[in-house]
């Protein structure tokens, strides 16, 4: 592997798959400086407006897979779980172990994408949707061969569009029903908040945009003050008065308990449909 490095420096990236994670992910490589446009590329896509998405920020579209590959040393590969492997078996002969591949493809295995692209310099990256606005959770894991520098690289790429961790693959079912689900659970949230806002006297738009700056405060809080929830939580909770007696309701509606079972419940149908 030590005689294949990437070229950090001007190596090209390709995308098989032009849909809209794809368009994140490529988005935020440009914006955050790491790659120029001219050296994306992707594929033309039977949704004229997908190809325009592309070519309106620089990328080129080319006119097939196929073309792709061979102009890339780094492909992510950003289909549909249930056609990944029909896309990676069709371009095996021309993945050859100078190239790294990348999968964003859900509930796909490292053993099986390997199997079908016949290499192991494979990286499988959960990233979740948030990515279309730049603040997506990730986690990545690397195949047998992957090098610590082909890692590396795939670390910044995805950290600019959010933050990245690295773990064993065996916790991504778990990772699935927590960041790739949860900005579900948030969004549910946000509308509760809201609804509870228009029963408590406010207008709509008034009652929904506080919701969503109030979670977006709040997540903002958790990672940037390095306190634990708990504590922020005692922190706006004083004795007898308002806050305190919204947790109690929600405690008695068991609103922790929810939450965990929604992950575990998320976690399980994720394993289920591996």
């Amino acid at each position: 592997m030590d005689a294949f490095p990437i070229p950090a420096d001007t190596y090209k990236l390709g995308f098989i798959g032009a849909g809209k994670m794809a368009e994140s992910i490529a988005r935020g490589v440009v914006r955050s400086g790491i790659l120029p446009a001219s050296r994306i590329t992707t594929a033309t896509h039977s949704n004229p407006l997908r190809r325009e998405a592309f070519k309106s920020f620089g990328v080129r579209v080319l006119s097939k897979n196929d073309d792709v590959v061979e102009e890339s040393d780094v492909i992510v590969f950003s289909v549909k779980p249930q056609v990944v492997k029909d896309a990676v078996s069709k371009l095996k002969p021309l993945l050859s172990k100078k190239k790294l591949l990348v999968s964003v493809a859900a509930g796909i295995k490292l053993k099986d994408l390997e199997e079908w692209a016949g290499s192991s310099r494979f990286i499988r990256v959960m990233p979740n949707t948030p990515a279309a606005v730049g603040e997506a959770a990730s986690v990545m894991s690397s195949g047998g061969t992957a090098t610590e520098e082909d890692g590396n690289l795939i670390a910044k790429l995805f950290g600019s569009v959010g933050k990245i961790w690295r773990a064993d693959e065996k916790f991504f079912d778990a990772v699935t029903g927590l960041s790739g689900s949860g900005p579900a659970y948030i969004y549910l949230a946000i509308e509760a908040l809201a609804d509870g806002g228009v029963a408590a006297g406010l207008p709509r738009e008034l009652a929904l945009g506080l919701a969503s700056q109030t979670v977006l405060g709040a997540a903002s809080m958790a990672t940037k003050t390095g306190k634990h929830p708990g504590q922020l939580k005692d922190d706006v909770t004083s004795p007898g008065g308002t806050t305190i007696a919204g947790i109690h309701e929600l405690e008695k509606g068991g609103f922790r308990g929810l939450l965990m079972n929604a992950v575990v419940a998320a976690a399980k149908r994720g394993r289920e449909l591996s």
